[in-house]
């Protein structure tokens, strides 16, 4: 009998905790050789099982709202929205499923990025190519359709409710309309000057542009050009019966439609940002706008003033985003930061989740089982999805170029933009059952 075979083998394998007394003697590192089954040192002076979880002391990563199941805040407070969101049982924040690590280890070792010679269509390497071939990661989205058309980056994307139409706006100075059952283009807008953004509001698909804004009624075909703007209008929010506009300037206008002589008139112009608004969005009866002065302000929408100013940034605040009772917020400064109200009604952070690239904008959605997800676009051309509110990663979407707008759509749909040009129609996947 073998015995010096068999002492090799269970020291392959890695014996019990209970009986490895020696293992006091071993370096606190795994042995390279037994994670491949080919380790024949006997006895090795390297473990042959893996490193148990780092007893450290330090919390582990909770999602936001963390830091009130540790000082007993409660996140109350006036940012409530209506929707199927409820993240009031902090207990369950931050905890994510816990994954059985993968056992197959022969197969190839993917680096998590695209490959750029495959993206181009040329890539020799094949199977055996390290980089990625697929446009995501994660099994939980499925890309449907590319369309191909624009020249520039894509600055808007809007789908008016219960339109078969998709609009797209870019910096090519073009609007275009997607036949939604065939993909195809139904019609190009040549406006001659660049689009900043797009919005969607009942009938009307507003678009902004250079020192002007667009209203188009798809219901009665009219056309209205909203005078006003100084410079690139980067932004549009609707509240309270009004259109808002964030401008180059850091002013932000506000126009209300008069049905009595059929258009928009203007209605305020709120100021107080030094430098260009790049993203607004309501929530309530309020009214949050980011700017490249890197701060957030708090609009009342009855009034129309500012009641607080939000400084917890260090770079452009590229996007907020209003979900349940929390202000979500986006910079280049690598963070979202997510905001709660405290008793006095002003806001304060309550977690800040970090990047390693800055992000450009958020979307809020649900998933195929209903259950919230938020996309992030970040500038290394990736979109990172992540469960709410844990934030612990779903998958990634990888582009081209970086992905400057994103919306939802219909029935799992939702749509994304990047900087080649090109827009995508993506789906999310239907959870797999177990027969």
């Amino acid at each position: 009998m073998d015995m010096d075979g068999g002492r090799k083998v269970f020291n392959r394998l890695g014996p019990s905790s209970s009986s490895d007394n020696g293992n006091h003697n071993k370096q606190q590192k795994v042995c390279i050789y037994w994670r491949q089954g080919k380790c024949t040192r006997y006895p090795c002076p390297y473990l042959h099982s893996e490193l148990p979880s780092a007893a450290n002391g330090k919390r582990a990563h909770q999602g936001f709202g963390a830091e009130d199941n540790y000082r007993g805040g409660g996140g109350g407070g006036g940012l409530r929205r209506s929707g199927n969101y409820n993240f009031n049982n902090n207990n369950t924040w931050g905890r994510t499923q816990s994954q059985q690590p993968a056992n197959n280890r022969n197969t190839l070792k993917k680096i998590e990025k695209l490959c750029n010679l495959w993206a181009q269509g040329n890539c020799k390497f094949g199977d055996n190519c390290k980089y990625l071939h697929q446009w995501s990661t994660g099994g939980c989205f499925t890309l449907l359709a590319p369309l191909e058309g624009h020249q520039q980056v894509i600055t808007g994307i809007a789908m008016p409710p219960g339109s078969d139409k998709l609009y797209t706006g870019s910096q090519d100075e073009t609007v275009r309309l997607w036949d939604c059952q065939s993909g195809q283009v139904a019609g190009v807008v040549n406006l001659g000057v660049t689009v900043g953004c797009m919005l969607c509001e009942g009938p009307w698909v507003f678009v902004g542009l250079t020192n002007l804004v667009k209203a188009w009624n798809i219901q009665t075909s009219m056309e209205l050009s909203l005078n006003g703007p100084v410079g690139q209008v980067y932004s549009l929010a609707v509240g309270n019966d009004l259109l808002f506009a964030g401008t180059q300037e850091g002013t932000i206008l506000a126009w209300k439609f008069n049905v009595a002589t059929n258009c928009f008139e203007p209605a305020a112009s709120l100021k107080g940002h030094t430098l260009a608004v790049v993203t607004l969005v309501v929530g309530g009866n309020r009214m949050y706008s980011g700017s490249m002065d890197s701060s957030i302000r708090v609009w009342n929408l009855e009034s129309l003033q500012c009641l607080q100013t939000l400084s917890g940034h260090t770079d452009v605040v590229m996007s907020v985003l209003c979900w349940d009772q929390f202000l979500l917020s986006a910079s280049l400064d690598k963070t979202v930061k997510i905001w709660a109200a405290t008793e006095s009604g002003n806001l304060e952070v309550t977690y800040t989740h970090t990047e390693e690239h800055g992000i450009l904008t958020l979307c809020g959605m649900h998933d195929s089982e209903a259950k919230p997800v938020l996309l992030c676009s970040l500038n290394d051309n990736t979109i990172r999805a992540y469960d709410l509110p844990s934030f612990s990663e779903r998958g990634k979407i990888f582009s081209k170029k970086e992905v400057r707008a994103m919306q939802i759509g219909p029935g799992g749909l939702f749509f994304t933009g990047d900087g080649t040009g090109q827009v995508r129609v993506w789906k999310w996947s239907e959870p797999t059952t177990v027969q």
